[in-house]
């Protein structure tokens, strides 16, 4: 998320399609190469973002954690944010 192209004083331009897609991808590939290790939403954050507090770049994590949830290749059992077996299993499928 730091390589976000924005301009100074977008900060209130919606995202667009192509980056919450590469925002989820980002998410689900540290989700997946640390799996098993457990993450917290924040945890994830943090990691994703190299501890910005930029709004933006929390937001976009946080929405694509809630993406990838909807659509299933997620699962937030608590406050945890683990890959589900759809996810693991295409991972393997890929090589991963």
């Amino acid at each position: 998320m730091q390589d976000n192209s924005r301009g100074a004083g977008d900060e209130h331009v919606p995202p667009t399609a192509a980056e919450d897609i590469r925002d989820q991808g980002i998410v689900l590939i540290h989700v997946l190469a640390l799996h098993p290790t457990l993450l917290t939403i924040p945890d994830l954050v943090r990691e994703i973002t190299s501890g910005s507090e930029d709004f933006a770049e929390s937001d976009a994590v946080e929405r694509a954690v809630r993406d990838l949830t909807g659509v299933g290749l997620l699962h937030c059992p608590g406050a945890l944010v683990v890959p589900t077996h759809a996810a693991l299993r295409f991972n393997e499928l890929l090589g991963g």
